[in-house]
C-alpha cells in the first residue's frame, strides 16, 4: 500500500491549479456555433444572444462563425425541453433562459422536466427587474389606480405578459394583485410567447397593462408610447436617466421586490474541455467594456456568477420559489 506523503501531495497542487485552463486550451470549435434563445425575437433572451453572438464576434473573442436561434414557446419549456433532450452532447451550442426556467420545474401546472441537475449552468449573466406598465394615455396613472380597479372588478382589467401563468411575468402581476386584495382566482391574465408579442398586444388595445422588465419596456418609455407604473427593485435606479423616475411597487405601498435574472447553459453531457472553454470565454466576453455598456442602455444590472456559484443560485431559487408557490397554491 502506498502511502502518500507531503513530499508527494505537494507537486500535484500546482497542475490542479491549472486544470481548467489547461481543460480551456485542449478544445475550442471548429465549426458554427449556435446561441439558442427559449423564447421569440424582440425579448430579453434575444437580446441576450444577439449581444453576446455581437461581442463573441467583435472582440474575436470567439473567431468560429455564431448565429442565434430563437425557440418560443410554454413559456421556455419548449425550448429548453428540447435542448436537454437532443443537445446534451452538443458543444457547439448554447442556450439563454432566465426565471421561468425554474418556476416552469416547480409550478402545479408546469410542463418542464427540466431543472438545474438537467443541463449544465455555464454562468449568470445579468439581472433584470420586473416592471407594470400600461399604454402612454392609459386611464391608470399610478400602480394603486391599477390595483384599485383590479380590487373592484378582477375581470375588467386584462394584463397581458410574455410568459405562460405561473412563470416570471405572471408572478411579476399575481404578487402585485395579491398584495392589492385582488381576488387572484378572478385575475385575467393573456400570456404571449415573449414580451415583444405582449408589447403589441397592449399597444394594440389588447391588454390594460403588461407585466414586463426594464430591458423590454425601457425604450417604448424613453419613445413616450407606455406609462410604466412601477419598478420591482428594492430602490429606484438612480443610475438610469430613463427609469430613475419610476417608483418602486414598495414605495407604493406594495411589498414586493423581484428579480429575473438569464444565464448561458450547456448541454448537460458536454465533454469537460468544451465547458471549461465556454466557461472562460464567456467570462471574457462579460469583462469586455462592450458587453457592459450595452446592458447599461438596456437598463439590466452587470452580475456575473461562473458554473458553481450559478448552480448554487438555481438550487437556492427552487427552495425559494417553491415556498412562494406553495402560498400561492401554485405548487405542484
Amino acid at each position: 500500500m502506498k502511502i502518500w506523503t507531503r513530499r508527494h501531495v505537494l507537486p500535484m497542487i500546482p497542475a490542479l491549479l491549472v486544470s481548467t485552463g489547461a481543460l480551456a486550451q485542449d478544445w475550442a470549435p471548429n465549426k458554427q456555433v449556435t446561441i439558442v434563445a427559449a423564447a421569440g425575437a424582440g425579448g430579453g433572451l434575444d437580446k441576450v444572444a444577439r449581444t453576446m453572438a455581437k461581442v463573441f464576434d467583435a472582440k474575436k473573442i470567439v473567431t468560429q462563425p455564431i448565429t442565434v436561434e430563437n425557440k418560443p414557446g410554454g413559456g421556455q419549456v419548449t425550448g429548453t425541453v428540447e435542448f436537454a433532450t437532443k443537445e446534451a452532447r452538443n458543444d457547439h451550442k448554447l442556450l439563454i433562459v432566465s426565471t421561468p426556467f425554474i418556476l416552469n420545474h416547480i409550478k402545479r401546472d408546469g410542463n418542464s422536466p427540466i431543472g438545474p441537475d438537467q443541463l449544465h449552468p455555464l454562468a449568470l449573466l445579468q439581472v433584470d427587474y420586473g416592471v407594470i406598465a400600461v399604454r402612454a394615455d392609459s386611464k391608470y396613472k399610478t400602480l394603486k389606480d391599477l390595483a384599485d380597479a383590479m380590487k373592484a372588478s378582477p375581470a375588467g382589467v386584462l394584463m397581458v405578459g410574455g410568459g405562460a401563468p405561473g412563470t416570471w411575468d405572471h408572478l411579476n402581476s399575481i404578487l402585485i394583485a395579491r398584495k392589492a386584495g385582488v381576488d387572484t382566482k378572478a385575475f385575467r391574465y393573456n400570456s404571449y410567447n415573449n414580451g415583444g408579442e405582449a408589447l403589441t398586444a397592449l399597444l394594440g388595445g389588447n391588454g390594460d397593462a403588461m407585466t414586463s422588465d426594464v430591458s423590454s419596456i425601457k425604450q417604448y418609455l424613453q419613445a413616450g408610447k407606455v406609462r410604466v407604473l412601477g419598478v420591482s427593485s428594492a430602490a429606484r435606479l438612480a443610475d438610469d436617466e430613463v427609469m430613475k423616475s419610476v417608483p418602486t411597487y414598495k414605495e407604493q405601498g406594495f411589498d414586493v421586490t423581484t428579480a429575473n435574472w438569464r444565464g448561458v447553459f450547456l448541454g448537460k453531457d458536454v465533454p469537460a474541455p468544451a465547458k471549461a472553454y465556454w466557461g472562460k470565454k464567456v467570462a471574457e466576453m462579460a469583462a469586455t467594456p462592450e458587453w457592459k455598456e450595452e446592458l447599461k442602455k438596456q437598463g439590466v444590472i452587470y452580475e456575473l456568477k461562473d458554473a458553481k456559484a450559478f448552480y448554487d443560485h438555481l438550487k437556492g431559487e427552487l427552495n425559494t420559489y417553491t415556498q412562494i408557490y406553495k402560498d400561492l397554491g401554485m405548487a405542484k
